[in-house]
């Protein structure tokens, strides 16, 4: 029986999903944050459930060859990263592991390329969301609502984190309050900053609970004059009580409302509410290398669902005959369509809606694919869009996924059904986190 409060010497026999070490006390599972594989190490038990409980690292008894002492002082409270104690190479190791190990729980024997990693894992975030809290601008802690200020983040562009928190500054001195979730009081809720990694323009979302910002035209003025590359300023209304970040309307303030990055060869148009790859060095590496695999020979008819502000579609359109976007945001959509225009391409049909709904009906109107990208949310793809696939019998598939559990019960239904699975190249899109992005190439049997 293990008791909670006790300390045991525990071995540390695997990594979990998030990152968290994994030990057993006669059977019992005890999940220890900070843990590496491999380690022996003194645990306070700190909660327990009837089939498992949580651990405290108290003492490290025999340290894994790949412990580092994180470069962020507050990394053992702030949820932003979860593997900075771990070395780089580690966590490559790990990631690859994990996409392994939980593709075998659903069944699937794949062959696991060795994954792309990042020749420098720091600064590379393209976009950054900011809570405010009394008074303070941070990121959650572990598994709460509660801030933890940091004077620099290391996994943001050092621009864009100067940005947020000099804006939030300003606000401050103007004697705006933050949002207080509880009392569903206040008016400051969140600091949004978007940064083209390649263009180096900045944008500015305040995330607010009413439409009244003080000060805003004395903070739009000293934010120009400090930011000479800054090139939107909007406001984002969220007066839902919720933890949901972005409103749905959204005020431009200054400049246009948008920015333009650059990505391999193609310029794109990125609004507020817009989904854009928030690593633009890996993402370049995960469209290519997704499109490699494939290897079209240019007469195909090709799907990208969730095609977001279009950037599969663009990295698509010269490879093949002709594109078939969906997206459920119509921002992104409009974005998308901009986007074509922006770099001159003429074949892609972007359409606005729930891939789930649309593409039966593209599929009834005679549209049929040849090949099928999807880059589903977290929750993976709708089992009605899964089946209009398995319907279409298209020579192949390309799922890239953010989420390997959702990625490993889709490929299963599909592999039940008509495909078999060629490769997995898992990328490294999240240095110092536990997150880490798949492509699986299916063929139809």
């Amino acid at each position: 029986m293990i008791i909670k409060n006790e300390e045991y010497i525990v071995e540390i026999i695997d990594n979990g999903i998030d990152g968290e070490g994994i030990a057993k006390i006669d059977g019992y599972t005890v999940f220890v944050d900070g843990a590496i594989k491999g380690e022996t190490i003194k645990v306070l038990i700190v909660k327990v459930n009837k089939t498992y409980g949580f651990g405290k690292i108290i003492e490290i008894i025999t340290p894994s060859k790949d412990r580092e002492e994180p470069i962020c002082p507050v990394y053992k409270t702030c949820g932003g990263c979860n593997l900075q104690h771990i070395s780089y190479e580690g966590q490559l190791r790990l990631k690859e592991e994990k996409v392994k190990k939980t593709l075998e729980k659903f069944g699937i024997s794949a062959s696991i390329n060795s994954i792309i990693g990042m020749g420098i894992p720091y600064n590379y975030r393209n976009k950054a969301q900011y809570p405010c809290q009394n008074g303070s601008i941070g990121f959650y802690s572990k598994r709460s609502h509660r801030i933890v200020k940091n004077d620099y983040c290391y996994i943001q562009d050092e621009e864009a984190d100067r940005l947020a928190k000099r804006a939030f500054e300003l606000l401050m001195e103007e004697k705006n309050e933050c949002y207080d979730e509880e009392k569903n009081a206040g008016n400051i809720r969140h600091i949004m900053v978007r940064v083209g990694k390649n263009s180096y323009e900045l944008m500015l979302v305040i995330v607010t609970k009413n439409n009244e910002i003080k000060g805003i035209t004395t903070i739009i003025e000293k934010l120009k004059v400090e930011f000479t590359n800054l090139k939107s300023i909007v406001q984002n209304i969220n007066d839902k009580s919720t933890n949901i970040i972005m409103g749905k309307e959204c005020k431009t303030l200054f400049g246009e409302g948008y920015i333009v990055d650059k990505l391999g060869d193609y310029n794109f148009k990125i609004s507020p509410l817009s989904f854009y790859q928030v690593n633009p060095v890996q993402t370049e590496a995960l469209y290519n290398t997704a499109i490699e695999m494939t290897n079209l020979n240019g007469k195909e008819t090709v799907f990208d669902l969730y095609c977001g502000i279009g950037t599969i579609s663009t990295f698509l359109s010269s490879k093949c005959k002709k594109v078939y976007g969906v997206e459920i945001v119509p921002e992104a959509i409009e974005d998308a369509k901009e986007n074509a225009k922006l770099n001159s391409i003429t074949n892609i049909d972007y359409r606005c809606g729930a891939a789930e709904e649309l593409i039966p009906k593209i599929y009834k109107e005679g549209i049929n694919a040849d090949v099928v990208f999807v880059d589903p949310p977290r929750k993976g793809c709708d089992k009605v869009l899964l089946d209009t696939i398995i319907e279409m019998k298209p020579e192949k598939m390309v799922y890239i996924s953010c989420n390997v559990a959702t990625l490993g019960r889709d490929l299963e239904y599909l592999l039940q059904n008509g495909f078999e699975l060629r490769e997995v190249q898992p990328v490294d899109q999240f240095p110092q986190t536990a997150h880490v992005e798949s492509i699986a190439v299916l063929e139809r049997r």
